[in-house]
């Protein structure tokens, strides 16, 4: 799994610290994005971050089939939610962000599969440019949303309310019907969780 190391805690706490005194209301400003049946049985919530290679494995390996299996076929929602443990994952975060929520899904999809390239890129910013060219948005508004400091607050807030909500400590981590199961896991593992609550 992902963990925060005290680096990463370092870069967040300001961030944090900021978000969390502009408002006793922040919670109900942060962003997520769901996709499925309204009136599925399960409810799936997961907490990941750009950066994690684990979080990464889940979405290249495991997501495809979890999304054929249970959320197109609307046993499930999947609530997707931006726990970011450090700067390139913050700086993914509002590039996915900044082509609306119809194209969230689809820009995260491509990050975790290029995750190699920009996370481990010395000009992230410049690699991300590329990814968001390819998604249809211009430079210019790229550097808006990189600029666009509330966006970037709403991000951290978040963060700071997931953590506070469900005791996140690590990516990805997986909330399914109010159960608490950190750590990636296989299709069969998904699937003993989710077939008994489809009932």
């Amino acid at each position: 799994m992902g963990s925060i190391s005290r680096r990463q805690l370092g870069f967040l706490t300001a961030g944090l610290a900021l978000a969390a005194g502009t408002s006793r209301s922040w919670a109900t400003d942060v962003i997520e994005t769901a996709i499925g049946d309204l009136n599925a049985p399960v409810t799936i919530i997961e907490y990941s971050s750009l950066s994690c290679p684990h979080c990464a494995n889940f979405h290249n390996n495991t997501y495809p089939e979890l999304k054929k299996r249970y959320i197109d076929t609307g046993k499930v929602r999947m609530i997707f939610r931006d726990f970011p443990l450090n700067q390139p994952a913050v700086l993914a975060t509002v590039v996915a962000h900044c082509g609306g929520s119809e194209r969230y899904v689809g820009f995260i999809d491509v990050m975790f599969k290029t995750q190699a390239t920009w996370a481990q890129s010395h000009d992230t910013v410049s690699e991300l440019k590329k990814l968001a060219r390819l998604g249809g948005l211009r430079e210019e508004q790229v550097d808006a949303c990189l600029n666009d400091q509330s966006l970037v607050d709403r991000i951290l807030k978040g963060r700071l309310a997931w953590q506070q909500e469900h005791k996140v400590q690590s990516t990805p981590t997986f909330v399914i019907n109010d159960e608490v199961y950190p750590g990636n896991r296989s299709i069969d593992e998904f699937a003993a969780i989710i077939e008994p609550l489809i009932g």
